[in-house]
């Protein structure tokens, strides 16, 4: 081998050794750049599986809460309902009271809502047409007791005496201008109760406003005998 093919040899194992040497760094550089991308890879894989776990507890939670809202709702919303109908059946109880209680019972809201004792009673239809005349009459001679003095037992207990004690109360009734509730020609609709009329100052007593004026206020009892 003469001395030009021993240069041009050894200038091709240097190009060689350059190469593989070339080669060899490359492949560490991406097997680097490699482990790199499989590290950071693996890391937002992580993160984006903490994220999704910390976002899914998150929602569990938002929707426990959100549940707990809506039982806490309709919880309300059932007492409530509850509690309307134990006013409606009160309402309903007082209706269906037995016909002397309930004169009786009308007589004393006319007597107490009477400012002058010479008011219109005004009722529902059904009540004018049934009870109007003795419920009238009875807050009457309520409303002149009130006024008239009160006579000896012993001198009321004959029959006599009896008539006179009528006379002296209505007199006396008379004579205060109390006593002279009347009866109204017209009806209102309500489920019972009265209406007292004096010229264009109407006090309803009807037991729709009365019960719903006591419900504000006895609601908290009511709801605490439901529900103790």
């Amino acid at each position: 081998m003469n001395g030009i093919e021993k240069i041009t040899g050894q200038i091709d194992a240097d190009i060689q050794k350059e190469i593989d040497d070339l080669t060899a760094q490359a492949q560490a550089q991406a097997a680097e750049i490699g482990a790199g991308y499989d590290r950071q890879a693996q890391e937002q894989t992580q993160a984006i599986l903490e994220r999704g776990k910390r976002d899914a507890a998150l929602r569990r939670e938002r929707l426990g809460s959100v549940a707990q809202l809506e039982a806490r709702k309709l919880t309300l919303s059932a007492k409530q309902e509850m509690v309307g109908r134990a006013f409606d059946l009160a309402l309903q109880k007082l209706v269906d009271l037995p016909e002397a209680d309930y004169i009786a019972l009308l007589a004393r809201l006319a007597v107490a809502a009477s400012r002058t004792g010479r008011e219109q009673v005004i009722f529902s239809q059904k009540d004018r047409a049934r009870y109007g005349k003795q419920v009238v009459t009875q807050a009457n001679e309520i409303l002149a007791r009130r006024v008239a003095p009160k006579l000896p037992e012993d001198l009321t207990a004959s029959r006599a005496g009896a008539m006179l004690d009528r006379v002296v109360t209505g007199a006396s009734a008379v004579l205060s201008g109390t006593g002279m509730l009347t009866l109204a020609e017209e009806s209102r609709p309500m489920a019972g109760g009265l209406i007292l009329r004096d010229g264009r100052v109407e006090t309803n007593c009807s037991f729709e406003v009365l019960i719903r004026l006591q419900r504000g206020a006895l609601s908290a009892e009511v709801a605490q005998v439901l529900f103790p």
